[in-house]
């Protein structure tokens, strides 16, 4: 069955493309299927594919344009699949508060032909419609949060929204899990602030810890993956650890 799973957090900067990119190619190395739907009008995940069509379908093409969710996916080069983001998410955003089309991306998924075990969803760094429409579609979300005590600040009104949503009946959507990324113990700050995530987030919070790692940086000017760019870094090795342990947390419940 596919697992809907959103990458999300209104504060930019955080890591959730690079998490959403590595997630999905670490996954797709275990031999998942998986498809990664970029709903961020910047478009990095798809950079980060490798993605070489000149104006490839959107979300946008199947809200206004007639296109199937199957002829808006491609193949990615680090094993996945992916649906496109771009600049024309910026008009999807309005249509669908204007048309009043709320549920957009959930009616949409349950039109893929193909049989995924993942869908990732990577989203704008803010609480907005698309972001929203993510967390209808999404069974679940991981919030990705680097080490700094502003990082702290939203984190809690994120989950908020998610329990509001659940508690309306409209998604079944919960918090899977809190990610720390771009951490360097050599850090006191984070030091300090990863022992306050395990002393009050202790229930939702991954064990892997994603380190400050250049080849995570370098990766998507390639057009791939860290696990395809340098698979012995140790961001690559951490994100193949995430994979793990995401499967565990929902694999085997």
């Amino acid at each position: 069955m596919n697992k809907v799973i959103a990458i999300a957090n209104q504060k930019g900067g955080v890591g959730k493309t690079t998490t959403a990119v590595n997630l999905a190619a670490s996954l797709a190395a275990t031999k998942r299927s998986v498809l990664l739907i970029d709903l961020d009008p910047q478009g990095n995940a798809t950079t980060a594919a490798g993605i070489t069509e000149e104006s490839p379908n959107t979300l946008y093409d199947v809200f206004a344009k007639d296109a199937t969710i199957n002829e808006a996916i491609y193949q990615a080069s680090s094993g996945y699949h992916i649906t496109p983001g771009g600049a024309d998410l910026l008009a999807l955003e309005v249509e669908i508060r204007n048309q009043n089309k709320q549920q957009f991306l959930s009616q949409t998924l349950s039109n893929i032909d193909q049989g995924f075990d993942y869908t990732i969803i990577d989203t704008p760094p803010t609480l907005n419609q698309l972001t929203i429409e993510a967390l209808f579609a999404a069974s679940g979300t991981l919030i990705p949060l680097q080490c700094e005590y502003y990082s702290l600040e939203g984190v809690s009104g994120l989950i908020d929204t998610i329990q509001t949503l659940s508690n309306k009946n409209l998604s079944s959507n919960r918090v899977l899990g809190i990610i720390r990324t771009m951490v360097d113990m050599r850090n006191n700050l984070a030091k300090e602030v990863s022992e306050e995530l395990e002393k009050h987030f202790a229930s939702v919070l991954f064990n892997t810890i994603i380190p400050r790692n250049v080849k995570l940086a370098e990766a998507p000017s390639h057009g791939v993956a860290a696990l395809q760019y340098m698979p012995n870094s140790y961001g690559a090795k951490a994100y193949l650890a995430l994979a793990g342990e995401l499967i565990r947390k929902v694999e085997h419940v």
